[in-house]
């Protein structure tokens, strides 16, 4: 039949990425506890596209995805980057695979079990030279006491649920749970999705005697990872939803 993507095109406009996005894939992800977890993920896969050709063939970024199951690993998204470069006559390719990471959590004082849900991300690129870039990337909620309100009010202080976001690149795996645990350490206090009320009190308190602005959560974790040897580079992105204001606060950080 006729393979019309790999008809000339004489517009001479190369494409720095064309592919597929927000694929829904069951995937097996490593779980530090479980050996392993099974969830569902977002996947994006890119290449570029070379002038002269007029498209790329969609179909088999999907047939490609089977060399990551049932398992992701860094190894296995190699692979992917290189079989999309390989079948797609591309220079370059990129993808990235975003799903919901489960995490046990136990209350801090009855240790009532529930499970915490993360979005978690892998990302990976591999250009023309062959080398393959890793980022893997962590959303964690947290709680923030506010140190100005602490401060200036008589009784009480305003306090919000936040979001940071954490970006790294490592020379050794780093698991998931290492990137929150770091991450939920930062804040005034962790959230949690099961409390009593003796874990409430537990958490109000302890978040009242441990104030942070996001400037203090960003500052905090990348003071950590500028100690980790095993970190190459970091961004790390705070954002707090005001419980006073109609706006976010925010802050970001990125090593160099």
């Amino acid at each position: 039949m006729k393979d019309t993507q790999n008809q000339r095109d004489y517009r001479n406009i190369t494409i720095d990425k064309v592919g597929i996005k927000n694929l829904r894939y069951p995937i097996t992800v490593l779980d530090r506890r479980n050996g392993c977890q099974d969830t569902v993920a977002t996947i994006n896969m890119y290449v570029d596209l070379p002038h002269k050709y007029k498209g790329t063939h969609m179909s088999r970024f999907v047939e490609i995805l089977n060399v990551l199951r049932p398992e992701v690993s860094l190894k296995k998204i190699s692979d992917a980057l290189e079989q999309m470069k390989k079948h797609l006559n591309a220079a370059s390719s990129h993808i990235e695979v975003t799903f919901p990471y489960f995490i046990e959590k136990k209350a801090p004082i009855s240790s009532s079990p529930g499970l915490m849900d993360y979005t978690c991300k892998l990302t990976g690129s591999s250009g023309p030279d062959g080398k393959i870039d890793f980022v893997s990337e962590v959303i964690v909620p947290v709680s923030s006491v506010c140190p100005c309100s602490k401060e200036i009010s008589e009784a009480g202080a305003h306090n919000q649920r936040g979001e940071v976001r954490l970006s790294i690149r490592f020379k050794k795996f780093i698991w998931i749970e290492d990137m929150i645990e770091l991450v939920e350490k930062s804040g005034s206090s962790e959230v949690y999705s099961v409390l009593k009320r003796v874990d409430e009190k537990y958490i109000t308190e302890y978040g009242f005697s441990n104030p942070k602005f996001v400037e203090d959560i960003v500052r905090d974790i990348a003071i950590k990872l500028k100690e980790d040897d095993n970190v190459t580079w970091f961004s790390v992105s705070a954002e707090n939803f005001e419980s006073i204001h109609n706006h976010s606060a925010y802050a970001h950080i990125a090593s160099s």
